[in-house]
Order: structure tokens, then sequence, then C-alpha cells
């Protein structure tokens, strides 16, 4: 079995840390970014109910407003979806930070065991916190599509 040790300078326990710290950075904006998408989309939703309320239900333009929530909503889950991602992995990143930083300060007090766990532990966290921030990034992409067909869709019914 591979023997691990703690270099005696301090910088080293920083080195741990910095990796998961910078992408619990990048969680945070893509958390924010993805509520912000989903603050729009409601918004979206609440003017089309709006407009739909002045139109008489028979009209041709009320079934090309109503036509859009269904997009809407899928658009809406998918955003859902993504930031829970986000949330998890901005949970586990900062949990791998502190696991690391457990892990470290054990080591340094002779406690080897310990630091093996916490490395191990630290591992899983962190690779689960990428593996939910790819999943949230595919969300996002799938949500992006829709909201440029919808787009399309919106500009192809106004010019004609």
């Amino acid at each position: 079995m591979m023997e691990f040790t703690v270099a005696a300078d301090p910088f080293s326990i920083l080195t741990v840390v910095v990796a998961p710290a910078v992408l619990t950075n990048a969680s945070s904006v893509l958390a924010l970014g993805t509520n912000n998408r989903l603050a729009r989309v409601a918004d979206r939703t609440h003017t089309l109910t709006a407009q739909l309320g002045k139109l008489e239900p028979g009209a041709r333009s009320y079934k090309a407003l109503d036509d859009q929530f269904p997009a809407l909503q899928t658009r809406a889950q998918l955003l859902l979806r993504a930031l829970r991602c986000f949330y998890l992995g901005l949970g586990l990143f900062a949990s791998s930070a502190l696991i690391s930083i457990a892990g470290s300060i054990a080591a340094v007090y002779g406690g080897q065991s310990a630091f093996h766990a916490a490395a191990a532990i630290g591992v899983v966290c962190g690779a689960s916190a990428v593996a939910a921030l790819v999943c949230g990034c595919v969300l996002m992409i799938r949500e992006t599509q829709l909201a440029v067909i919808g787009l399309a869709y919106e500009a192809k019914s106004h010019s004609g």
C-alpha cells in the first residue's frame, strides 16, 4: 500500500482546498444564472396569462399564445432540475473543501488513518459534485435550445 505524507509547509493545505473552493464559486455563479433564467420564464408565463385574459378563447391569436405554455412549462422544469444539480454540486464542493481541511489537520497531528479516510471521502464528494455540475450544464443546454426554438416561433408568428 502506498503511504501518503503531508508536506511540512502551510501551503500544502491550501492546495488541497483551492480546487473545491474555485468549483464552489463556479457552482454559485451557475446557480445564480439559472435562477435568473427561471425568473424570466415565470415572467413570460405571467405575461402570456395576462394577454390570454384579454382575448376570446376562440380567437386565432388565443391559440397561438396558448400553445406556448407547454414549452414554458418544460423550460421551467429543466431549469428547476438544473438548479437542484447546481445546488447539490455547491454543497458537495463545500463539503469536499471542509473534509480536505479536516484531513490535512488530522495528518499534521499524526492521524494518518483519518487523513486517508478524509482523502477518500473528499474525492468521492468532489467527483459527485463534478457529476452534478455536468448534469446541470446538460440541462441548461437543453433549456437554451428550447428558448431559441421559442424565439424562432415567436419571430415567425409576428412576421407573417
